[in-house]
């Protein structure tokens, strides 16, 4: 399945909707739900520390270490069910994945705030592969300055079942993203963003 061009991120970020056919999107669901070490992590948000709005997994090869919200994370070992799933994503997007990031949205009052995945072990410009699997969850970005009008550029996407987005560029330094809760009644979505973690 070919990425396709976001309007206005100019190669920055682009998007497969069907990257991973339904049936394997399936397998993969039930597998990494039922086998995946889940954890609600603790987030030191504005000196305080609360419960993560979902449940998550690090995963990774033995050095790739990640420190998020002052908790330093060291990696699960990866999964039979991600290794061909690793490979696949790293041959589309150009870049050699040493780790994942798994988050369990368990209905939609879980959520993910804004930010930007600009750690320094991921680099200056680094690229994000992020795909999708269960229910669809709309994913929103809003640049981090005001453009010549004063207004903060806004885009909103829906993620659905075996998508594929990839950031790349110039996206973690303009842009911040989310995954608002939502209301609505809907299933459970895991979420993989694909990660290279560079020695600091």
């Amino acid at each position: 399945m070919v990425l396709q061009d976001i309007d206005g991120f100019e190669g920055g970020l682009q998007c497969a909707s069907a990257w991973l056919p339904a049936s394997e999107a399936d397998e993969l669901f039930i597998a990494l739900q039922s086998e995946l070490g889940w954890a609600r992590h603790r987030l030191r948000i504005f000196g305080r520390e609360i419960d993560a709005p979902r449940l998550s997994c690090w995963i990774g090869d033995p050095d790739a270490a990640y420190r998020y919200s002052g908790v330093r994370f060291m990696p699960h070992a990866w999964p039979a069910a991600l290794v061909p799933v690793r490979q696949a994503v790293s041959e589309t997007a150009g870049v050699a994945f040493n780790s994942v990031l798994a988050n369990l949205y368990r209905d939609g009052r879980d959520a993910m705030g804004w930010h930007s995945d600009d750690e320094p072990e991921l680099g200056s410009a680094p690229v994000i592969a992020s795909l999708s699997l269960g229910a669809t969850r709309r994913f929103v970005l809003k640049a981090k300055r005001p453009d010549a009008h004063g207004q903060l550029a806004r885009h909103v996407l829906e993620l659905p079942h075996g998508s594929l987005l990839l950031m790349r560029g110039d996206t973690q330094a303009h842009y911040r993203h989310a995954l608002p809760r939502t209301a609505k009644p809907v299933g459970p979505r895991i979420n993989l963003t694909f990660r290279r973690i560079l020695p600091v």
